[in-house]
């Protein structure tokens, strides 16, 4: 009787996992489908497990074989769609319209451009949650970019203070050093005659991280440094390991790549760990440490305030905040830089207004923050790259439950991708002349240079984010982008080298999959 017993358990348990399995991936997307297209939202039939990442993954292969030829540059350079993600979206947008959606796995994705729609889930943030439905996303998107309601609110109101411009002005010197350092490897590959042909994607990378590394660890810069290495070593197998999603449960086999992956994750922790440790000792021990300044010092500061009102961060929270210092304040700021450069050595015109700017404020003397406020010129380039090159094209949110949004009701279990290159480069939005590079739009605001004066299109700019969770760090990013550019702009002139590509690659960020190659002469 007992044998019959557990026996009829057993298959109660399968039955039960088989149907879970089934519902999983054949009647709950099914019923999806359903209800999407009942609202007049087209788009390509469900294939069970797989959905449209058959697709995506040949895309990809044929850019890396370089065998599709989009993306490539020409005389004009600034129409070019971007990214390989963008690329199958902007195919799918105009094979069914903006409005559709398309199939990550089992999950559908309805694609999103309407600035209207845009500002509803802007303003909604616990209506239309953080997506982080990739798994191996999740050992990148940490700490305040991927937490939510209250802790949201508490993370934020704790790190808030690192990012006010009078700490900001204080990080200046560390901007300086970090510039100069790679100015000077430059002036060390110069010819004779003072010109060279130089890559100079992978310098931007290394100044902003050594950025990020002294101005949020002090004198723990090496150490930070390293921990910010060994991040950016994690996220280029994670995103290898994404595009082979058409693969699945291939990410969690014990592969040496997944194996390295984990192991990252447990040395980066262990050693921010003891950075920490190290600060919190030096303050229980009432020592006036010198890092009290730094990114990580002022959220001790104001961590230990609210611990006494039993109200604080963890010390694992303090670690996610520290890990999420490289994508906030690394990628962002390099990727701006470096769409600033290609595009400068395009328009000659500008690059030279921007230099003459420079040369205005500062002649060859130190970047100094007063003297930042004034580069209008800059300004208005740098808001014309984040327009044309926004550093992350595409935002994702979730439903969790079924939520209006315009004339929609999406069922929980859906995913919404704004496309904000693709709301960037609308001519209905900007006009006939979006997709050219045009600084000047943006010399009376953003809302002046806009086709239509409805208040609600004022989301049509949207590269930090909007709302209640823009990007507590764009003031960061763009000041230390604005005395780069400066600092460069004193010593050299510069244009793309007959090697440069353009071929722009989207996975999390936007980022020149061939470098940037740029002729450069010493002034």
């Amino acid at each position: 009787m007992y044998y019959y017993f557990q026996l009829s358990c057993v298959l109660g348990f399968l039955v039960t996992c088989a149907w879970k399995t089934l519902d999983f991936i054949w009647f709950q997307p099914r019923k999806l489908e359903k209800q999407l297209r009942s609202q007049g939202l087209p788009g390509n039939s469900y294939r069970p497990i797989i959905g449209d990442l058959r697709e995506y993954t040949k895309m990809i292969k044929e850019a890396e074989s370089n065998m599709s030829g989009i993306g490539r540059s020409s005389d004009n350079g600034d129409d070019i769609h971007p990214g390989i993600v963008s690329r199958f979206i902007f195919e799918t947008a105009k094979k069914y319209g903006t409005d559709c959606f398309i199939w990550f796995g089992s999950r559908p994705v309805i694609i999103i451009k309407d600035p209207k729609l845009m500002k509803e889930i802007f303003l909604k943030p616990n209506h239309f949650h953080k997506a982080n439905f990739i798994d191996p996303l999740k050992s990148l998107l940490v700490g305040l970019i991927a937490v939510e309601g209250e802790k949201w609110i508490k993370h934020r109101r704790l790190i808030k203070p690192s990012f006010q411009l009078e700490k900001i002005k204080l990080m200046l010197p560390a901007f300086r050093l970090s510039t100069e350092e790679m100015l000077a490897t430059w002036e060390e590959s110069l010819s004779p005659q003072g010109s060279c042909d130089l890559d100079v994607w992978p310098s931007l990378l290394t100044l902003t991280s050594d950025a990020i590394s002294r101005t949020a660890f002090g004198t723990n810069y090496e150490e930070g440094r390293n921990v910010f290495e060994l991040q950016r070593e994690q996220a280029s197998y994670v995103i290898t390991t994404i595009r082979s999603l058409s693969f699945p449960g291939l990410r969690f086999l014990p592969t040496k790549k997944n194996r390295r992956i984990n192991e990252i994750e447990k040395v980066v922790r262990i050693k921010i760990r003891d950075i920490i440790d190290k600060r919190l000792k030096a303050r229980k021990l009432g020592e006036d440490y010198v890092d009290k300044d730094d990114l990580l010092g002022i959220l001790l500061e104001s961590n230990a305030k609210e611990i006494k009102q039993k109200n604080g961060l963890t010390i694992e929270d303090v670690i996610e905040e520290c890990k999420h210092f490289y994508l906030a304040g690394q990628e962002t700021t390099s990727i701006l830089l470096v769409w600033t450069l290609i595009l400068l050595s395009r328009h000659q015109d500008w690059q030279s207004r921007a230099r003459d700017e420079v040369f205005q404020v500062f002649g060859r003397k130190q970047i100094d923050f007063d003297g930042l406020n004034q580069l209008k010129v800059v300004t208005m380039i740098f808001a014309e790259v984040l327009r044309l090159y926004p550093s992350v094209p595409v935002l994702m949110r979730e439903t969790r439950e079924e939520r209006k949004l315009g004339e929609f009701k999406i069922p929980a279990g859906v995913l919404l991708s704004l496309q904000v290159w693709m709301l960037h480069r609308d001519f209905e939005v900007w006009g006939d002349d979006a997709e050219e590079f045009k600084p000047e739009r943006f010399r009376d605001g953003i809302s002046s240079t806009l086709t239509t004066k409805d208040m609600s299109q004022l989301v049509a700019f949207v590269p930090f984010g909007w709302g209640p969770r823009i990007c507590i760090g764009q003031n960061f990013a763009m000041i230390e982008a604005k005395l780069t550019l400066a600092m460069i702009l004193q010593r050299f002139t510069f244009h793309l080298s007959p090697s440069y590509e353009h071929e722009p690659q989207t996975l999390i960020t936007q980022q020149p999959q061939h470098g940037a190659n740029l002729i450069l002469h010493k002034l």
